[in-house]
This record gives C-alpha cells, sequence and structure tokens, in this order.
C-alpha cells in the first residue's frame, strides 16, 4: 500500500507576513508610536520612586534609598480607607457603567429609525467631554444649600433640603451617578460599534424561525458582545487602584467632612505633597498602584483562560 508522505506546515516568513498585512500595519503605526512615545520611553523614569529626587542631580543621579518612599503611604494610617473607597467606587463604576452602557446599546439597536439612532448617540456622548470642572460647577448650583436649584425647589415646595455638602454617606451615590451620567455615552456607541458589526443573516434566520425581539437580544446579541464585555473588563480592572482624580476633586475639594466616603489615593497623595513637592513619594505610589494593576489583569486573564481560552486577552 502505498503511503503519501504529509506535507508539513511552514510557517510563512516575517517578510512576507509583513508584506501581505503592509495596510494593516500602516494603519497600526500611528498607535503604535503613541504608545511606544508615552508608555514605554518613560518606563525608566520610574527608577525615580526608589531615589531621594533632588533637582540639580537628576532621577538617576539622586541618591538611591530603595524601598524608603513607599513607606510615605503604607505608614500613613489612610491605607485601608483609601484602598476601601479606590476599589469600591472603581468597581460601581465598572459594573454599573458596563451594565447601563450596554442595555443602552441594545435598546438604540432595536430602534429603526436612523436618525433618531445619531441624534440620541450624539446627545449621549456629549457629557464625555464635558470638562470635570464644569460638571463640579453644575453639582454646586444644583445641590448648594443656600442657592441651589434643587434647595430652592423644595423649599418652593414646602420642605427643607438638607445640607448635602456635610452629609458624608451621601456622597457615593452622587459621585457614581456623576460618573455614569459622564461615560455611560461613551461605552455606549462602544457596544453599539460592536452590535453593527455582527452578522445581520443570524438576526434575520432568527426573525424568520419565529424568534421576538427579546429571544433575539439573549441568544444572539448576548452572546456576540460577550468577547467585547470581558475584554473590556479586562482593561478596566487593571486600573482599579487608580482613581478620576479630576472627578473626585472637583467635586469634593478640600472638604474634609467628605474625605471618609470619598477620599482616593490620587486626591490624598494630592493633598499630602501639595506643599513638599515630594516627586519621588508620589511617583512611588503612583508604581505601587501600576504594579497591583498589573498582577490583577494578570490574575483575571488566567482565570478568563481557565473557563474559555477564546476569549483571554493573551
Amino acid at each position: 500500500m502505498d503511503k503519501t508522505k504529509a506535507v508539513k506546515y511552514q510557517r510563512p516568513s516575517l517578510a512576507r507576513t509583513l508584506n501581505q498585512n503592509k495596510t494593516l500595519i500602516l494603519m497600526c503605526v500611528p498607535a503604535i508610536i503613541f504608545f511606544f512615545v508615552f508608555s514605554y520611553m518613560p518606563m525608566p523614569g520610574a527608577y525615580i520612586a526608589f531615589t531621594n529626587f533632588q533637582y540639580n542631580k537628576g532621577i538617576f543621579g539622586s541618591p538611591f534609598i530603595g524601598l524608603q518612599n513607599f513607606k510615605f503611604l503604607f505608614m500613613s494610617g489612610q491605607l485601608t480607607l483609601l484602598l476601601r473607597n479606590t476599589i469600591l467606587y472603581n468597581l460601581a463604576f465598572i459594573i454599573l457603567g458596563n451594565v447601563l452602557q450596554l442595555t443602552f446599546a441594545i435598546l438604540l439597536n432595536e430602534v429603526q429609525s436612523k436618525a433618531y439612532k445619531k441624534t440620541t448617540q450624539s446627545m449621549m456622548f456629549l457629557p464625555y467631554f464635558i470638562s470635570d470642572v464644569l460638571v463640579s460647577l453644575l453639582v454646586y448650583n444644583l445641590l448648594n444649600y443656600d442657592f441651589g436649584f434643587i434647595s430652592n425647589l423644595v423649599r418652593n415646595l414646602g420642605g427643607e433640603m438638607p445640607k448635602v455638602y456635610q452629609m458624608p454617606n451621601a456622597w457615593p451615590i452622587i459621585i457614581v451617578l456623576v460618573n455614569l451620567w459622564k461615560g455611560t455615552g461613551y461605552g455606549t456607541v462602544v457596544y453599539f460599534a460592536a452590535i453593527t458589526g455582527m452578522d445581520s443573516s443570524m438576526m434575520e434566520a432568527a426573525q424568520i424561525d419565529g424568534a421576538n425581539g427579546f429571544q433575539r437580544i439573549r441568544y444572539i446579541t448576548l452572546p456576540t458582545l460577550k468577547p467585547t464585555v470581558i475584554i473590556l473588563f479586562l482593561f478596566a480592572i487593571g486600573g482599579i487602584l487608580k482613581g478620576n482624580f479630576g472627578l473626585f476633586y472637583n467635586l469634593v475639594g478640600a472638604n474634609s467632612m467628605l474625605f471618609n466616603t470619598t477620599d482616593i489615593i490620587e486626591t490624598y497623595v494630592y493633598r499630602s505633597m501639595m506643599n513638599s513637592f515630594n516627586f519621588s513619594q508620589s511617583s512611588a505610589v503612583g508604581l505601587f498602584q501600576s504594579v497591583v494593576g498589573f498582577f490583577i489583569v494578570m490574575a483575571a486573564n488566567a482565570f478568563v483562560k481557565h473557563l474559555d481560552p477564546e476569549y483571554a486577552l493573551f
């Protein structure tokens, strides 16, 4: 019996691969340059976290002091509070944000009017571009006890407006709502783009088979969006120890009455370094956040890979 030799697969050369995908590579060049210049080139500067930085000697000429700068945060007595606030706020932003974004994207996809879709997307996207300073001014003019819009409305209705800026327990709800108001539109557009990239033939086949709208969403739309949801979640969880400094600082400012429920790592470090300008200690805190975030992403990616390797980042 004749035996045929199996043809051994030969991996294409690098030059051939580059030539076949030159258009895609050219499209990626600006992003590659951006991340190389702003993310990889500054990495050696992390060495400042291990030095007693002196202006006249520069980063690499300053005395090396090891892990001394990291003691600033761990010995502050506020680390437990700061970690609790930072992590809980970010979990609320990630979970509630993704649920709202996914819901609005699916609802928009069910709308038949293209003009309504475009108008709604633009209106939802607009708050994302509003400065945190203007957002804080808007919140202040709504909630201020003396002349706020809501305060005057409550008084005109015969009620008494509570002093919100003296109520620490009210601010987690306010901050989460403001963050959702700002970010929901952006995330909705991302998910909506993923939905529009779906194979329309699946929807048409399901509709012919008699599937209603809820069934199409449950068995086609949501499973199709699963990879996008997981990837965005993995990206977001890497910054779980990094708070939105602009949002928190502008909304709360120096109101110490609210620090127990609103103080995060960034705002605490900013207040601590505002007079000393200790770049080494602030860099140490930033490096600590980045390293912990890296390990969290690796652990989350390993967990996803264990469940389903197709949805893992690597």
